[in-house]
């Protein structure tokens, strides 16, 4: 009886429920810290990498302008969900309001599109200097890579709108509950009760269109760095050139990876313990904003 008036008072209130680790709430302290010191980093390395940038002179570059916009966006990744997942480990809340939720929601799915386009722009960066140095002055004005941002902008904070504003109006009549310690898309839908089929075809297409769609085209610009890269005749002059692209091809790694695995355990991996769910969310949030800074760190030589 008291627990099918918890039910139903979950259901019917406008409060959610995050999710931390289940079954290791007492050891939430311990996890607290490394977590705490994860996104230190996370923040400290970010500062670091757009301060540099910033204040010296010979940075001032489109390669760098790029740089300093995907430090930009790993930092407001942290800043988006520090509070949910150190309330939970610190033991402050493990609610959130709706609207705190669609927020954070948007704010997550929108900067993982921003991230995605800055490394595409980083890829054609990358794919001018090398196939065409000649003419990487003259294509990569500081008006271009100003509208480049703009654009990549402007196509994460209103591609997601129509989705997220119909989150508002859904009827969550199931247990309020959420599978990780921060607010996504596909997790709200699954506790809506009312035709999602627009949210769910939508996102989809949106994932083709933008992140599936930047990421087989920063395989093509690969696939003509690399053809250019072989018809040098020096092997010293091979790997120099392949060095510089090093640094983003292990961003792009540690981006999409997680993000591959984090999608193949919500569509496929129903059947598997919830902490693998927590652990892939945790690592998608997390594992790039905390890589980024340390590897263009150790890689770029001005930095």
């Amino acid at each position: 009886m008291l627990m099918s008036a918890s039910s139903a008072s979950i259901i019917n209130s406008s409060i959610f429920i995050l999710t931390g680790f289940p079954g290791l709430d007492q050891y939430y302290l311990w996890f607290s810290i490394p977590v705490s010191c994860i996104y230190a980093m996370v923040f400290l390395g970010n500062c670091m990498v757009f301060h540099v940038i910033q204040a010296e002179s010979s940075l001032h570059q489109p390669m760098f302008y790029f740089l300093a916009m995907l430090a930009l966006t790993d930092l407001c990744m942290g800043l988006s969900t520090v509070h949910t997942v150190l309330g939970i480990f610190w033991g402050l809340s493990r609610e959130i309001g709706l609207d705190t939720c669609i927020s954070q929601t948007y704010f997550i799915h929108g900067l993982s599109c921003t991230e995605s386009g800055v490394l595409l722009a980083m890829a054609f960066d990358r794919f001018i200097a090398i196939c065409n140095p000649l003419m990487y002055t003259s294509i990569l004005t500081n008006n271009r890579v100003i509208h480049f941002m703009v654009t990549i902008l402007m196509r994460s904070a209103l591609s997601i709108l129509p989705v997220i504003i119909r989150l508002k109006f859904f009827p969550y009549c199931r247990p309020h509950i959420l599978s990780h310690s921060f607010c996504l898309h596909q997790d709200l839908l699954r506790l809506a009760c009312s035709d999602i089929r627009f949210n769910s075809f939508y996102a989809l297409a949106l994932v083709i269109c933008t992140v599936l769609l930047d990421a087989v085209l920063i395989l093509i610009s690969y696939i003509f760095i690399l053809h250019t890269v072989l018809a040098i005749a020096s092997r010293e002059e091979r790997l120099k050139s392949l060095q510089t692209c090093v640094s983003h091809i292990c961003a792009v790694l540690v981006f999409y990876i997680p993000m591959i695995g984090l999608t193949i355990v919500h569509r496929f991996g129903k059947h598997l313990s919830p902490l693998v769910h927590v652990l892939m969310g945790n690592i998608y949030i997390l594992f790039p904003p905390l890589m980024n800074p340390i590897i263009y760190s150790v890689k770029t030589q001005q930095i």
